[in-house]
Formats: C-alpha cells, sequence, structure tokens
C-alpha cells in the first residue's frame, strides 16, 4: 500500500540532516534532501563553502582560484547551471590553443593538433615532430607496422604508448596531458576509463595511431550533431555557482554554517551525533552537538575517514588512495608584452623541465576576466602531481608568488619582472583522485560498499564519484536519492 503525500511530506519535514562539507558535492546533496522538505544543515571547516570552487581577489577584480570551467559531457553540471537561472552566464573558452614547454632541445611548440591524450594519430605531422624529433617520429610510425595485441589489452595507457610509439611520444607528448590534467604518470592511467575504445580501436585499425583517428573521427560525427566545447565556464566565475546553490539551498530553508568544522560523528541506534567546533569570537570557538536523523560527508577522503572510523569501522578496512597536494598560484601582471598571447590559452610542461606543472593565461581564455582585468593580464600557475609534493609548499606566500612569477616567464618566453606583479594569491587543494587511475575503481566501489552497509549514512565528493563537477553532481544526486528514499519510506 502505497503511503499518501501528506504523510511522506510530515515525515519529511520531521527528519533532520547534517551534511558535513559545503564544497559542490555537499551543496547539491543538502539541496536534494531539501528539495523534498526535510530539514538540512550543512557545516562547512573553512570559512566559505565551494571547496574546490573558490574565488581570488585579485586588487579590484575577482577571478577564479581553483576550478574554472565544467565539462560538458552527460550535460548533468549545464542542466543544473540552467535550474538555477545561470544558463545566460555560460561561456566557452577562446579558440586559441595550448602550448607545451621544456621540450629537449627545443625549448616551447604549440601542443600538437588531432591528438587524444597527446597521442599523435599522425607522427608525421610537423608539430608532432617538432617535439619528438625525426628519432622519435620513426619509432612511433613502428606502431602501424606492428601486429596489434589479439589477446588482452594494456591497462596502462604508458606501457600501451611505449610498447607501440616509443618512450619519446610517451614522456613528450602523453605525460604533459595526464600530468597538467590527472597530476599523473602515464603509467598509472587506465586506457579502458581515460580514453574508452581505443584498446577496441586499436584491434579493429591494427595500430594505435590508427586507432586515436578513429575515435576522433567518431568524436567529431558526434560533435557534428550535438556541437558544443567540451568544457565551458561562468561569466564572473564558478562561485557563480556556489552562490546560487547557498541562496537555493536558503530558500528551500536549508542552514549553512561556516567556520564550523565536524570533529566527531557517532550513531547510536537511528540517532546520529556530530560534534563540530564553532566560533565565539576572533580567539575562542566552542564545541556544539546536533542530534540528526541521517548525516551526509563531504569532505575530503582523508577527512571523511578520520570522522567515520568509529560510525562506518568496514571503511577503515578498505584502502585508501594518494591524493596529491596541489597548489595554484594566481598573478595580475601589468604585462604589455602579453597582450599577443605569445602561448595560446595556456602551457603544459614536459615532467621534470619546469616545477610547474601547468600553466593557464586566464585573461587570454576567458572573455570575462579579459574584460574585468582590462590592460592587465591574469596568469594562474600550477604546482604538484601525483608523487611530487608542490614546488611552493614550504614557501610563504611572498615567495610562493616570486616561484610563480618566474616560472610564468620562462613558460610565457616573456621576462617579467618583480615590477609586473600587481597582486598574487595562493591556494591549496587537496585533489582526489581520477577515476580513471587503475584501481581507483576497486576502491572506490569497496568503500562505497562499507558506507552504504551503515543506515543514514551517505558519503559524497570527488574520491568517491571521480574529479570534476560532471561525475561529482550526478553522484551527489544519486546518493542523496538514495539516502532519502531509505529515511522516508522505510
Amino acid at each position: 500500500m502505497t503511503e499518501e503525500p501528506p504523510a511522506l511530506a510530515a515525515r519529511a519535514a520531521e527528519t533532520h540532516v547534517v551534511v558535513i562539507g559545503g564544497g559542490v558535492g555537499g551543496l547539491i546533496a543538502a539541496r536534494e534532501c531539501a528539495k523534498v522538505g526535510m530539514r538540512v544543515t550543512v557545516l562547512e571547516a573553512a570559512d566559505a563553502v565551494g571547496g574546490a570552487i573558490r574565488r581570488a581577489t585579485l586588487g579590484d577584480i575577482t577571478v577564479d582560484a581553483g576550478a574554472e570551467s565544467f565539462a560538458t559531457r552527460g550535460g548533468h553540471v549545464r542542466a543544473l547551471v540552467e535550474e538555477l537561472g545561470l544558463g545566460d552566464r555560460v561561456v566557452a573558452p577562446a579558440a586559441g590553443g595550448a602550448w607545451l614547454a621544456g621540450i629537449p632541445g627545443t625549448g616551447a611548440s604549440p601542443l600538437p593538433v588531432g591528438g587524444i591524450l597527446g597521442i599523435p594519430a599522425n607522427p608525421f605531422q610537423d608539430d608532432v615532430r617538432r617535439i619528438i624529433g625525426w628519432s622519435g617520429v620513426w619509432r612511433a610510425y613502428l606502431d602501424r607496422v606492428r601486429p596489434p595485441l589479439t589477446i588482452g589489452h594494456n591497462h596502462s595507457l604508458g606501457k600501451l604508448v611505449t610498447s607501440r610509439m616509443g618512450a619519446k611520444v610517451r614522456d613528450r607528448l602523453v605525460a604533459p596531458v595526464t600530468t597538467g590534467v590527472y597530476s599523473a604518470s602515464p603509467e598509472d592511467v587506465d586506457v579502458d576509463i581515460a580514453a574508452p575504445g581505443l584498446n577496441a580501436a586499436l584491434t579493429s585499425t591494427g595500430s594505435l595511431s590508427g586507432a586515436v583517428q578513429a575515435l576522433r573521427e567518431e568524436g567529431a560525427a558526434r560533435a557534428a550533431k550535438a556541437p558544443g566545447s567540451a568544457v565551458e565556464g561562468l561569466d564572473g566565475g564558478m562561485s557563480v555557482l556556489v552562490d546560487a546553490l547557498v541562496a537555493d539551498l536558503e530558500g528551500l530553508g536549508g542552514e549553512v554554517r561556516t567556520s564550523a568544522p565536524a570533529t566527531r560523528v557517532t550513531r547510536e541506534g537511528a540517532v546520529w551525533t556530530i560534534t563540530a567546533e564553532v566560533d565565539v569570537d576572533a580567539d575562542e570557538s566552542e564545541p556544539l552537538s546536533i542530534a540528526a536523523d541521517a548525516v551526509i560527508v563531504a569532505t575530503s577522503e582523508s577527512v571523511a575517514r578520520e570522522l567515520l572510523v568509529d560510525a562506518a569501522p568496514r571503511l577503515a578496512r578498505t584502502s585508501a588512495a594518494d591524493a596529491p597536494e596541489i597548489e595554484i598560484v594566481t598573478l595580475l601582471l601589468e604585462a604589455p608584452a602579453l597582450d599577443a598571447a605569445p602561448r595560446g590559452t595556456g602551457v603544459l610542461t614536459v615532467p621534470g623541465s619546469h616545477v610547474a606543472k601547468a600553466l593557464t593565461h586566464s585573461s587570454a581564455k576567458w572573455s570575462w576576466v579579459r574584460r574585468a582585468a582590462g590592460s592587465r593580464h591574469v596568469v594562474r600557475v600550477s604546482f604538484g602531481a601525483q608523487g611530487e609534493p608542490a614546488a611552493t609548499a614550504a614557501l610563504d606566500d611572498d615567495d610562493a608568488a616570486r616561484l610563480a612569477l618566474r616560472e610564468a616567464s620562462a613558460l610565457l618566453g616573456v621576462p617579467l619582472a618583480a615590477g609586473d606583479l600587481v597582486a598574487s594569491h595562493r591556494a591549496r587543494f587537496t585533489q582526489s583522485q581520477p577515476a580513471s587511475i587503475i584501481g581507483s575503481g576497486e576502491r572506490r566501489s569497496a568503500a562505497r560498499a562499507a558506507v552504504q552497509a551503515v543506515p543514514g549514512l551517505a558519503v559524497v565528493g570527488a574520491w568517491l564519484a571521480g574529479t570534476g563537477l560532471a561525475q561529482v553532481i550526478p553522484d551527489a544526486k544519486d546518493e542523496a536519492d538514495r539516502l532519502r528514499h531509505s529515511l522516508l519510506w522505510r
């Protein structure tokens, strides 16, 4: 017998859900619960919500300090943006291509076009040859005459590329992409996750370069039916999305508390108790105890595991992933030499050639940043990767800015002096392991099962969903739906 809507509404109103963590995953899960009338409290440890989406004030302008765009695949983020009334703010990046720096003997060159994860469809292309040299070209050409694997296939992207096309393609073309995108070595990237269909195409076409060409043509056909950029941003920055989520959540009756780090989570019967520290004044905090019917943990992996050590003991028996510390130093520059965007919208680096892993010329990439900056330029320099601490980690903010300025000068091929620096901002992130890393799927599944075995508990965020809003948003919705269903239809 189906319960009548008034009975469900009454039960929802009596149900209190506490969400620990105010990143996008936590805000989405909180909003989904609030939509059905549940009482929702969000506790965020930092002084602002957003997680990996942060804003930075540089002089008189505000720009993204963390995530600056979202992947359009799946349409999940765009649907949320439209639902929140932000559709008119969606912007596409400029068409200018990226460059590659740190090439032995060459220095820097435009990143080749027509590849997948840096793997070229044609190693004889001029832009490929400039990077790997003739010896690399002829080694890569052997891919065309080697027989494809017919039994099994390579899971490791690095091993696949090395065996088919050689070390120079792996080190100078593929590694800069995987380090810049996933903060990981090609050896650790799962081909089937990062490039679905590549192994199958290799078997059918007979070569890796042929497989890349086939997938590119297939992708072009799909794009012709549904044209659009692979990534998009928001005019005013991605924090506009966070602001809209908070406003909508509060409009539904939800409460968001910042500077309120949760310190303990316990469960007795069907009642959860969350202990948090809340500020009393600038120098003092006091514990706050909240009773709840359910808890959604939306923190980093390390914090989630620590909070749930008693409430979800099975989780402790699953393996944790390595999470690199990433730092982004954003610079506002008065440098007319950058007006021509000398190296496109950004630069990736050959691992080991520079202490920075990537650079984004934000005012060349995004029209809204260029408009806000006026005659000045905004440049973001990224440090840190898997197994490699950020070169800025032990520096103070001023020294980190000076290092970022030197790296920006080297990567952009333009002299930049200390006097060109108008303002800077430094942000530190713990980057969750991408879904494309070998073994991450099994680790996430085991952790998810341990969490879902505990009634009244859900965990959301990039460490379980995979990195990027396109993965975090639908996962948070699904987990919130699972939890609220168990609470209301029990």
